[in-house]
């Protein structure tokens, strides 16, 4: 994806499959495979798939016929999935999406699972994942909402913001939930090529653990913010994800945690 961010590098994506697959990439990993099989589509092509949590819904939920390629271009992430079953054989590829390894029209479907905000060039990946859809082919993502909207991320955000003032780690802000501008988006995919009008959908959804302290775990150490905090404060990353998990608690409680989380689902069409 050529992105300017960090890598889920190490032990991050380790952690990330642990605390955040279940935490927020689940509840929507199950909506996404099955708007994907309501498609029945015959080929098709998962990018930026991570430890595959989207890979195993759509194996799981689309129609037996169904062939299903799953790519990523981060070999750590990919490592991971290769390691979980998957209810049918899903060959996996380290792959770009910039630079997708396939020809022209080779799938009916292009599914995303919250890779494209890490795109450098927004356009130049969808104009890339349009010259791999077949006519009248669909790419299905989706993005996460304003930060805003998505408690838990806000609360880890604030309290390391207050921990570190003179430079505050702002890697969730910035990237993951900085991708949330509806026009934007559509203007993005336009300029990729995909003139047809995208249908977007708002979803919120809950995420659940037992306690803050998983929560507290997955952002600090199972994503890119974890290379914020340790640049911040050497030496200080139990005591930054402990600040967090306080948060979380002070705000959500000391027991279990319920709160919730919010994205867009884009559909649209060659």
């Amino acid at each position: 994806m050529a992105s300017p961010e960090p890598a889920f590098t190490g032990t991050i994506a380790q952690v990330y499959e642990r605390h955040m697959v279940p935490l927020i990439f689940e509840p929507y990993a199950a909506d996404l495979s099955a708007r994907a099989a309501a498609l029945a589509p015959a080929r098709v092509l998962e990018i930026a798939a991570g430890t595959g949590v989207l890979t195993r819904h759509l194996a799981a939920a689309l129609p037996p016929a169904s062939h299903l390629v799953a790519s990523d271009v981060n070999p750590a992430m990919l490592d991971i999935a290769r390691q979980l079953p998957t209810a049918r054989p899903v060959p996996w590829r380290l792959a770009d999406a910039m630079t997708l390894p396939f020809d022209d029209a080779s799938f009916e479907l292009v599914a995303c699972q919250f890779g494209a905000m890490f795109f450098a060039d927004k356009p130049a990946a969808y104009a890339e994942i349009r010259r791999v859809l077949v006519p009248g082919g669909i790419f299905l993502f989706n993005v996460w909402d304003h930060i805003d909207s998505n408690e838990l991320a806000a609360t880890v955000t604030e309290a390391l913001a207050l921990a570190l003032p003179d430079d505050p780690p702002r890697f969730l802000a910035r990237t993951p939930h900085g991708y949330h501008d509806i026009d934007q988006i559509r203007a993005d995919l336009a300029a990729g090529g995909f003139l047809r009008e995208a249908d977007i959908v708002t979803l919120p959804l809950r995420a659940c653990a037992y306690s803050p302290a998983g929560p507290a775990l997955g952002y600090c150490q199972g994503t890119p913010l974890r290379h914020e905090i340790e640049a911040r404060a050497p030496g200080r990353l139990s005591e930054m994800t402990a600040v967090a998990a306080q948060a979380i608690g002070e705000r959500f409680g000391v027991g279990a945690v319920d709160t919730r989380i919010q994205a867009h689902i884009v559909i649209v069409g060659r």
